[in-house]
């Protein structure tokens, strides 16, 4: 999808944007669910079971078309890109802070307009700029990323940072190679990558798997909601927008995420937290609605000339 679009183009743009903030509120949802998850299994075997039980449900649903030979490829490559995300992101928690990790990690959101432009030639309009820019602040703000800001990068900071390049590569290559229909065989292919190589990563980590109500629940919501079925919506919605819009929009993640731990009486925002929630909200509206007068705009300039 191209940064200028026409009218029915800009229809469908918006739809998959619309798509993709919904599946911000889904995935903001399923941090409590993780959270809680982890106290009955060490990440990678969650990773195992959550990804296993998406892979077997979609490949269900896809049937043949998973074994076609140009989703195997692409799903390939898209399973790695994810893989690392994940574990980067896991390896880098464990000698970082919370805090630290979430900004970093949402620093994708820069590095995506970058891979655009540097593996596709693809060049933002500026209201989208504007917005990745106003959104990189909020997410310094809303995660309090300074809490051990005179503290130099440390391992952890630059193994989270590598896998906040792998979940933009992702972002990036999935609206290159996503296709508008038949979203589902590709994503199951990186279902079943995903889960194979968290598999492989068991033989170095703490094996723990307490079975528990809260553990299923966990695995079954993960891997059929938040997998399955919401990668899906995202791959078919990538197909029909921007990588960068889309991560502009992948940033208001943890504004849901926080809004719901809220609600739940987990934790308490205060205003530092509420402006950098705000600065995320108006990124996404300044890129979203820039974008519209942008089009207009040019539009005219071009009927003039």
């Amino acid at each position: 999808m191209s940064e200028g679009a026409s009218t029915p183009e800009r229809r469908a743009q918006l739809q998959a944007d619309g798509a993709l903030v919904l599946l911000t509120v889904l995935w903001g949802t399923s941090f409590l669910v993780v959270k809680d998850a982890l106290a009955y299994a060490d990440p990678f075997s969650f990773l195992v079971l959550r990804f296993g039980v998406g892979a077997l449900v979609l490949s269900a649903v896809v049937g043949r078309r998973l074994l076609s030979r140009e989703n195997l490829k692409r799903g390939a490559l898209l399973s790695l890109v994810l893989f690392s995300g994940y574990l980067f992101q896991t390896l880098g928690l464990a000698h970082t802070s919370p805090a630290r990790s979430a900004f970093i990690t949402g620093l994708c959101v820069l590095f995506v307009p970058l891979f655009s432009l540097v593996l596709f030639r693809q060049v933002p309009r500026l209201p989208t700029l504007v917005g990745v820019v106003l959104s990189a602040v909020g997410l310094y703000f809303f995660t309090r990323a300074d809490t051990a800001a005179s503290e130099a990068l440390s391992p952890g900071d630059l193994l989270t940072l590598l896998g906040a390049v792998g979940y933009a590569l992702h972002i990036t290559l999935t609206a290159r190679v996503a296709r508008k229909e038949g979203a589902g065989a590709l994503v199951a292919v990186q279902l079943w990558g995903v889960a194979l190589l968290s598999a492989a990563c068991l033989p170095f980590v703490e094996f723990r798997v307490v079975v528990s109500e809260a553990l299923i629940g966990a695995v079954l919501f993960c891997g059929i909601v938040t997998s399955a079925l919401a990668i899906s919506v995202q791959t078919w919605a990538q197909a029909r927008t921007s990588a960068v819009r889309a991560a502009l929009i992948y940033a208001l993640e943890p504004v849901f995420a926080s809004l719901f731990s809220v609600s739940l009486g987990y934790e308490t925002l205060g205003p530092r937290e509420w402006v950098g929630g705000g600065l995320i909200v108006l990124g996404v509206g300044v890129a979203e609605v820039g974008a519209a007068v942008w089009d207009r705009w040019r539009g005219r300039a071009l009927a003039r000339a």
